[in-house]
This record gives C-alpha cells, sequence and structure tokens, in this order.
C-alpha cells in the first residue's frame, strides 16, 4: 500500500465535488446523489460516510455507506455502496483496506452489522463478509446477492 492514502471524506472535505464526480463517472448515478450524501456526512447528520484511496491527488478507489443500495430489503441497513478501484490499481488490497476501515470505523461507532449488495461471488468472503439472502434490486430483473458484515 506504498504510496496509497488511505482517507475518510471528513477528513479532506474539500474532496467532495471531486469524489462525487468520480463516483458519477464509475456508476452512472447523478452526482447530486452522491453530493446530497456527502454533504450530509460532511455536516455531521450521519456517521455513513465516504472513503477514498487517494495515489498522490488522484482518487484511484472509493466506496460509500448509505442506508439502502436500491433494493427491496430496506430492513438491511446501512449499506457499503459504489465500491470501486481503478483498473490500473486493482489487485493491490485497495479494496479490502477501504472495506476494513469502513467497517471499523462503523463499528467504533456503535453500527454494526453492515450490509452490502453485488454480483461477485469469492470476492468479498476474504474480507469477512458472508453471504445473507438474495434481494431485488430496483429495476433488476434478476435478484442480487446481499452480504453481511457482523
Amino acid at each position: 500500500m506504498n504510496n496509497y492514502q488511505l482517507i475518510t471524506l471528513r477528513e479532506r472535505p474539500e474532496l467532495e465535488q471531486a469524489a462525487a464526480a468520480w463516483f458519477h463517472d464509475k456508476w452512472g448515478v447523478p452526482e447530486a446523489a452522491y453530493l446530497e450524501c456527502m454533504g450530509a456526512y460532511l455536516a455531521g447528520e450521519t456517521e455513513l460516510g465516504w472513503y477514498l484511496c487517494l495515489h498522490g491527488s488522484d482518487i484511484t478507489g472509493g466506496l460509500g455507506v448509505i442506508e439502502n443500495d436500491f433494493h427491496d430489503r430496506k430492513d438491511l441497513a446501512p449499506n457499503v455502496c459504489a465500491v470501486y478501484i481503478e483498473e490500473a490499481h486493482r489487485c493491490r488490497g485497495i479494496a479490502g483496506h477501504l472495506l476494513n476501515m469502513a467497517v471499523e470505523e462503523l463499528r467504533g461507532k456503535g453500527i454494526s452489522p453492515v450490509y452490502l449488495v453485488t454480483d461477485h461471488t469469492g470476492f468479498y468472503e476474504r474480507y469477512g463478509w458472508e453471504f445473507f439472502c438474495l434481494a431485488q434490486g430496483d429495476g433488476e430483473e434478476e435478484p442480487t446477492r446481499l452480504y453481511i458484515h457482523r
């Protein structure tokens, strides 16, 4: 992890606009939606945060934590969302470090368990996540895998 810096958005609030644009570019969710969630986190209205990996001044990875990641199991919250690592920076443990950072920070604030939805199998298990159930994604034809980290 040399040359990488893992941070919360609260540590670098000046990155809010750049982070919202970066996540929008990766997932297609409107920047305004990211800015709303990030703004609430930065204002202290929620402890559900945003985590970034920087390589120099570039955002090379990130994830967020929100109440619900666009699925029908509204009772399973909060949810890790928008996990993404730039292709050139993959296979270096960045995602695992970000996931662990988020889970540990939330646990320290009394927030546990944490959930996430994904089509991946085998990846999240490496970091302590367990398959929990299937969930129906908003507007999706097929159910998706929902994981829990206790």
